[in-house]
C-alpha cells in the first residue's frame, strides 16, 4: 500500500494498491475504521488475485470532493513561520530517533 506511486512503481514492486492520499495515509484516511478495512480489504484482494508482477490497483476512495489539498500539502506557501518551524523540528527528532537506532544497531 502507498501513496507515492511514480516512486513504487519505479521501484518495480511486486503488488501495489494506490491510494491518492497525503503521503503517510496510504492504509486510509486517518481515525476512519471504514477507509482503513476497505484499503486492507483491496490489499487481500489484490495479493490473492494478482497474476503477474508489477500489478498496481488504484483505490476508489478519494481523500476529499476536491483536489485542492494537492497544492496545498506540497506547497510550503500555506505554512506560517510557526508552522514551518514546528515540522523542522519534528523532522530533526525523527532524524536524531533515526540516528540513535542506527548507532545502536551498528554496535
Amino acid at each position: 500500500m502507498g501513496s507515492a506511486r511514480d516512486i513504487v512503481e519505479h521501484c518495480g514492486v511486486p503488488r501495489f494498491v494506490f491510494s491518492d492520499f497525503p503521503l503517510g495515509n496510504s492504509a486510509g484516511k486517518p481515525h476512519d475504521s471504514v477507509s482503513q478495512y476497505q484499503t486492507l480489504l483491496l490489499a487481500l484482494k489484490l495479493f490473492d488475485q494478482a497474476r503477474a508482477p508489477r500489478t498496481t490497483t488504484c483505490s476508489p476512495q478519494r481523500w476529499s470532493e476536491s483536489d485542492v489539498w494537492k497544492d496545498e500539502f506540497y506547497s510550503i506557501e500555506h505554512l506560517s513561520a510557526e508552522q514551518l518551524a514546528k515540522r523542522r523540528a519534528e523532522f530533526d527528532q525523527i532524524k536524531a530517533i533515526g540516528k540513535h537506532i542506527r548507532e545502536d544497531t551498528s554496535r
